[in-house]
């Protein structure tokens, strides 16, 4: 039997902000803007904070109106991702089978360590004192046999929680839970779940494998499993990164296209920077709108090779940019509330023209994918004027 562990921090970047100003501890700090200048969402929260309502991905304006005497931070991701690092190496003091799964979350594969500990609840408790003793942070802790049992488990007691969930323990633990704790399991999946009488997870088996299939497909059978306590995925120590992305949520509303093309040609310059850090390559532009009244569109385009610099970014994002807006008249356009560019489909190595520079050939290529999708003049290159020339 395989034992996993998941590994969730508790209100993590509020913590952290908890335990260096100790005048912070015992109040609701939320973070991710100025209670001034709401104009994002909320990044994390304190459990302080949550007893209002308060949660992560609200809009900050809905925040302060739900607690008003929050104390709001912009937030620190440096800092956070500092004590990230730091979090990972305790996890490689217990495994070399560790997958983080993002800032503040992993799977550990403890399957060679657990016969060290008395107990799987003492192997449990010495994970979260080495994390409380090194970090001054708690977290919650599920340990199972497969990836989304433990990660089930580890949301059942929050904050500092530990949950221990064996086979022969599942039905009794997870069979009671509503679908949605399942993994794979949306809103939008639950809704329908719902709508056929299934509330639990004990539900979907009673429901069958067969009549799962028939109403959601491969989704169904995926499900079906998890309700049995059937996950074979691995803890992958190496996970390979999907995308590298920036956005930006404006001060206020912007309908200044100028501004909002600037806006965008920084965000590429960023997103060039971090996947060169990486020495990465994408085949997938991707911009993403979102209007004040949080209505989120996303536009992409896709070229044969791969690209990393600014100028091809931001080439394809104004492209983007200018197909989101072209059936609507300028004055009828709503201002934007955010806008980001991510680049996705990534690969380590990249193939050149031998025969032509590469800074030329990759925009010359760029530029031919574009008129392909987007129609012929779309975009073409630029000529310096004599009064633009630096010497």
């Amino acid at each position: 039997m395989r034992i996993i562990a998941h590994v969730d921090m508790d209100a993590f970047f509020a913590a952290i902000e908890q335990r260096d100003n100790p005048r912070l501890k015992g109040k609701p700090v939320i973070i991710g803007g100025s209670r001034h200048r709401p104009r994002g969402v909320v990044s994390t929260c304190s459990y302080e904070a949550r007893k209002y309502g308060v949660h992560s991905a609200m809009p900050l304006a809905q925040a302060v109106r739900l607690c008003p005497h929050g104390i709001f931070l912009p937030g620190n991701m440096a800092k956070y991702r500092q004590v990230s690092a730091e979090l990972q190496q305790i996890f490689a003091s217990f495994t070399d089978l560790y997958e983080p799964v993002s800032i503040d979350e992993a799977y550990l594969d403890l399957t060679d360590r657990y016969r060290e500990y008395s107990s799987l609840w003492q192997l449990g408790l010495a994970l979260k004192k080495a994390i409380r003793d090194q970090l001054d942070l708690t977290a919650s802790v599920g340990i199972a046999a497969t990836k989304s049992a433990a990660k089930m488990g580890s949301t059942l007691h929050k904050p500092d929680g530990l949950t221990i969930i064996l086979p022969e323990d599942f039905d009794r633990i997870i069979g009671p839970l509503p679908v949605r704790s399942l993994h794979g399991v949306g809103a939008k999946t639950a809704e329908r779940l719902e709508n056929l009488g299934i509330r639990t997870v004990l539900d979907i088996r009673r429901f069958g494998r067969k009549a799962m299939i028939s109403h959601f497909g491969k989704l169904g059978d995926w499900i079906y499993n998890l309700s049995c306590g059937i996950d074979p995925r691995p803890v992958e120590p190496r996970q390979t990164r999907k995308s590298v992305g920036r956005e930006t949520t404006f001060d206020s509303d912007l309908n200044d296209e100028a501004e909002i093309k600037k806006t965008l040609k920084e965000l590429a310059a960023d997103v060039s920077r971090r996947l060169q850090a990486h020495h990465l390559w994408g085949e997938t532009i991707t911009l993403k709108l979102r209007d004040p009244d949080f209505t989120t569109t996303t536009h992409s385009l896709s070229v044969n090779y791969g690209i990393n610099s600014a100028d091809e970014i931001s080439q394809a994002a104004l492209v983007l940019l200018d197909r989101a807006w072209a059936s609507i008249e300028p004055n009828r356009r709503k201002p934007l509330r955010l806008v980001g560019i991510s680049v996705s489909n990534l690969s380590e190595n990249r193939q050149l023209n031998l025969f032509t520079p590469p800074r030329e050939s990759k925009v010359d290529r760029l530029l031919v994918d574009l008129n392909q999708q987007f129609g012929k003049g779309v975009i073409t290159t630029g000529h310096l004027s004599p009064h633009d020339k630096r010497s």
